[in-house]
């Protein structure tokens, strides 16, 4: 059933004028997809996600140890992967993301390695390894292609972010620990513009950091809290051809809107597991037609909503 979901009420100024400029427009649910266990179209605990040019869905089915793949309306295509530390296995898969070419490329998070796979699941390479130095990983979490076809990844407990090219050469880095401009505390999610602008979810530090295309530091926005704008354990990132960002507030279970600036533009989504409700929700993708699938990880299901 299609309807808009409510939202939480936008503050004006004294003189009655709305202080956001951007029209008050909720993204309406359209469809849901998934249910608890190991079946083929079954979901355990899915988190990061992501949409190719033909609209096939890519999920990281973390607990399920494999990825699971999805046409745009929540049918059943294929999946990957089962636990193990082979070359065809995960444990945990965290993070997905695809380029142009259609490839794909998996964290095997508790491996502490990247795979690259065909569009259709068959293996390419892997690399990382567990560490602190270039090109070493401490639990990978999401991951973003950007326009050259380059793969930045949050690692995660090392409390930076890296750039490799789609064949695994270490390229550059940023970020460390800490609660300064450009640091980190638990890093998770990573999003890219069309100007090739990175956004991290800095989720122990409840903010959201802007770096430039070669990682330097640009700019931040957020708090702790539950307000407008406030977050509480910031997770998966999208953005959309408006330049919009999409940050899932996974602690406030709902989904806010944001600049590429970091105004605030709306938000959908409170605790349940109805239609449009999330029971601690992770990962967000946004297709070619601006439609945005968030994976519900406490509910181990798919959302869809629309533009």
């Amino acid at each position: 059933m299609l309807g808009f979901i409510a939202l939480s009420t936008i503050p004006v100024h004294a003189d009655g004028l709305n202080p956001n400029p951007f029209p008050f427009f909720p993204h309406s649910f359209l469809s849901q997809w998934g249910g608890s266990g190991p079946e083929k179209g079954h979901l355990w605990n899915p988190y990061g996600i992501a949409v190719d040019k033909k609209e096939r869905v890519y999920i990281a089915d973390y607990a399920n140890d494999r990825i699971d793949v999805f046409d745009s309306n929540g049918s059943y295509l294929m999946n990957w992967g089962r636990k193990g530390k082979g070359i065809e296995q995960f444990h945990h898969a965290l993070g997905v993301a695809v380029d142009k070419k259609g490839n794909l490329y998996a964290s095997d998070t508790l491996n502490n390695r990247i795979k690259k796979y065909t569009s259709d699941g068959r293996y390419v390479t892997n690399w990382g390894g567990y560490g602190k130095g270039k090109g070493q990983l401490f639990n990978p979490s999401l991951l973003a292609v950007n326009a050259q076809e380059n793969l930045w990844v949050v690692d995660c407990s090392n409390n930076r972010i890296q750039e490799f090219t789609s064949n695994g050469i270490f390229l550059t880095q940023a970020g460390k620990f800490g609660t300064g401009d450009g640091q980190f505390n638990t890093p998770l999610g990573i999003a890219i513009d069309s100007n090739g602008n990175l956004y991290v979810s800095d989720m122990n530090n409840n903010r959201i950091e802007k770096f430039g295309p070669s990682g330097n530091y640009l700019s931040k926005w957020g708090k702790k809290g539950q307000g407008n704008g406030e977050f509480d354990t910031p997770e998966g990132l999208a953005a959309d051809d408006q330049e919009h960002i999409y940050v899932v507030d996974s602690g406030n279970n709902r989904i806010q809107e944001f600049t590429s600036s970091g105004i605030y533009v709306t938000q959908w989504g409170t605790f349940g597991k109805g239609n449009g409700q999330f029971s601690t929700p992770a990962g967000i993708a946004v297709d070619k037609d601006g439609n945005i699938y968030v994976t519900d990880w406490g509910a181990d299901r798919i959302e869809k909503f629309g533009p």
